[in-house]
């Protein structure tokens, strides 16, 4: 039987240009049963779904618009029972790159049409919100905020560009960390970052948690000490190509529950800034959504 599909997507954001939305539109439409709704802003997804309940949501966008199609399930209590679709057409799409997720619409839009369903494990802070790629505090925070005003020219690169400016100007904050009652970090050095990830990447593909596993019950995290200017631009080198492991100021491990506190640090969850704050929870609520993925599960290589 023919999936019944609601499509959801704000055209006039992202990368999702008019063109490649009815490219995409056409290959679901020759497949599944298919309602498209604009959805310029968050509330209106939560109008589309409670419209459409008998249907598969589908969302054309990246982290930032996926995230908010969950949140919408979980608060609605429709999460477990609704499978969801993606169709990467943000700036990032690294949830899509850890899943193998064709970064190409129109081959993404086959896997809505084919692909199994996947259980997914869910980041869930203290104050209820999600994550479901990766979160991350300190100067991936800021690398980010600097991006953020250079995406309508630079777009990926803008990451990289961001990510250099913030590199120059942090110079950590204390922190204590800990990882399901395990002390990581005491408060008395300093900390550039703690990444955690469900899914391996952030950015546009710079390997945050390469060997994170969205389906497996824990978070992978990355404690980066490498404060001085030297161990910054090392560290920055080896995280761009996943072996941030090696330095000698990274701690890695997994965890189902991350707790962070001390001064006032900024946090990026799925791409969106967080106001900073000095006290942060995560806790990974095992297999809590479902997503059509590829059925080998490979992961794209970015092109």
């Amino acid at each position: 039987m023919a999936r019944r599909l609601l499509v959801m997507g704000n055209p006039a954001a992202g990368g999702a240009g008019e063109e490649r939305r009815k490219a995409v539109l056409d290959v679901l439409g020759g497949g599944a049963d298919v309602v498209e709704r604009v959805t310029e802003r968050p509330e209106d997804i939560g109008r589309a779904l409670a419209e459409h309940a008998d249907r598969m949501p589908v969302v054309l966008g990246g982290d930032g618009s996926l995230h908010t199609l969950v949140a919408e399930l979980l608060a609605r209590g429709e999460l477990a029972e609704r499978p969801v679709g993606l169709i990467p057409m943000g700036t990032g799409n690294d949830l899509a790159r850890s899943l193998g997720i064709p970064l190409d619409p129109r081959e993404a839009a086959e896997v809505v049409l084919r692909g199994r369903e996947r259980p997914m494990d869910l980041l869930v802070a203290g104050d209820g919100a999600i994550v479901v790629n990766a979160v991350h505090v300190g100067v991936g925070a800021l690398a980010a905020e600097e991006a953020t005003p250079l995406k309508p020219w630079l777009s990926r690169v803008a990451y990289a560009a961001g990510a250099l400016m913030a590199g120059v100007r942090a110079k950590g904050w204390h922190l204590r960390v800990r990882a399901d009652g395990r002390t990581v970090a005491d408060g008395r050095r300093r900390i550039l970052m703690v990444g955690i990830g469900n899914g391996t990447s952030i950015g546009g593909g710079t390997p945050l948690t390469p060997q994170a596993r969205p389906d497996d019950g824990l978070a992978d995290v990355v404690v980066s000490f490498a404060v001085s200017p030297l161990a910054r631009l090392t560290f920055g080198l080896l995280l761009r190509l996943g072996r941030q492991r090696r330095h000698n100021d990274v701690v890695t491990l997994r965890a189902r529950a991350i707790a962070i506190d001390g001064e006032p640090v900024p946090a990026n969850a799925d791409g969106e800034l967080c106001q900073a704050s000095s006290s942060y929870t995560w806790t990974v609520h095992p297999a809590a959504w479902r997503i059509l993925a590829p059925a080998n599960g490979a992961p794209e290589q970015d092109r």
